[in-house]
């Protein structure tokens, strides 16, 4: 039977565990895992995500940056204190109070799909230094991936009904169909990342909480006000991306200043959990033209 996901039992294996621990803060009990030294550098998941997603790219960014990822408001393990809204001001609030608690502020913050949408919401409204954002495969247009998982209909539907998140995780936690979902973002993942995806997937808040960010969600006028706060965004897309359309990110870095774009080839949605030694390399090599790295002999 479908059920809230618990620490203790589903969490006991979970990736980069020996960083995790739970923070209260902006009526949320985070999730959150945190390690390295050096420039302080935040990463924000996509829609149905959790930190899991990051399994192999945090260590390796650990080793040159003070790292902090986190499920969520109402994903993975992070829950609501009160009945809390998720949208993308609501989130972005909720995320400062996070980042307040754990005297954060990064130079640098990584959004994956949806999750790129977020940190651009949240280096708006951050003092300098803190303007440069790399989007992997960023969601700055309707939300798609696994957030195709289900629609606006289901989304206005959990309003109503509070069961529909316990019956969609009766399915959606089948292993087979959370495989066939993500092959149907364009990524091939390995079998470690299917499995935490299933798992998250039978969990009924997990599911809820996935519906009302998507039922919540408004990106009108975003990469506008962006582009007048002077944020940098580097664009980062897999080639085979059937989520969010990689050309999506060429058009942006031909149409506006602030941002550049590259594509990766052979690579989907969740591209950096394809092959996240890749992903690091380019983005590493991102933050060192930006001039972020910490290394004074390289930018």
């Amino acid at each position: 039977m479908p059920q809230a996901l618990d620490w203790q039992r589903d969490g006991a294996d979970w990736p980069n565990r020996d960083a995790s621990r739970f923070v209260t803060a902006g009526g949320y009990r985070w999730h959150v895992q945190r390690a390295g030294d050096g420039p302080q550098l935040l990463l924000i998941h996509g829609t149905g995500a959790s930190t899991h997603s990051w399994a192999d790219l945090f260590p390796r960014l650990a080793e040159k940056f003070d790292t902090l990822a986190m499920d969520l408001p109402g994903h993975g393990f992070t829950t609501a204190l009160s009945r809390q809204s998720r949208s993308l001001a609501a989130m972005t609030d909720a995320l400062r109070a996070l980042m307040a608690a754990e005297a954060f502020a990064p130079r640098i913050i990584v959004g994956h799909s949806a999750g790129a949408a977020i940190g651009v919401n949240l280096a708006m409204g951050a003092p300098p230094p803190l303007r440069f954002v790399i989007g992997l495969n960023a969601a700055l247009q309707p939300l798609g991936g696994i957030a195709g998982l289900v629609g606006p209909a289901m989304a206005n539907a959990l309003r109503f009904n509070p069961f529909v998140a316990g019956m969609l995780a009766r399915s959606a936690g089948d292993e087979r169909r959370v495989a066939r979902l993500i092959s149907g973002t364009g990524s091939d993942v390995p079998a470690p990342y299917l499995s935490r995806y299933a798992r998250l997937f039978q969990s009924p808040p997990h599911i809820a909480g996935t519906i009302a960010m998507m039922a919540s969600w408004d990106l009108s006028g975003l990469m506008q006000r962006s582009e007048r706060a002077g944020v940098r965004l580097h664009l980062i897309a897999g080639e085979r991306d059937k989520a969010v359309p990689p050309g999506a990110a060429t058009e942006l870095g031909q149409r506006l200043a602030s941002v550049t774009a590259e594509i990766l080839p052979g690579l989907g949605h969740l591209a950096h959990e394809e092959d996240a030694g890749r992903v690091f390399a380019v983005m590493f090599k991102a933050i060192v033209a930006a001039g972020l790295s910490g290394d004074p002999g390289r930018g």
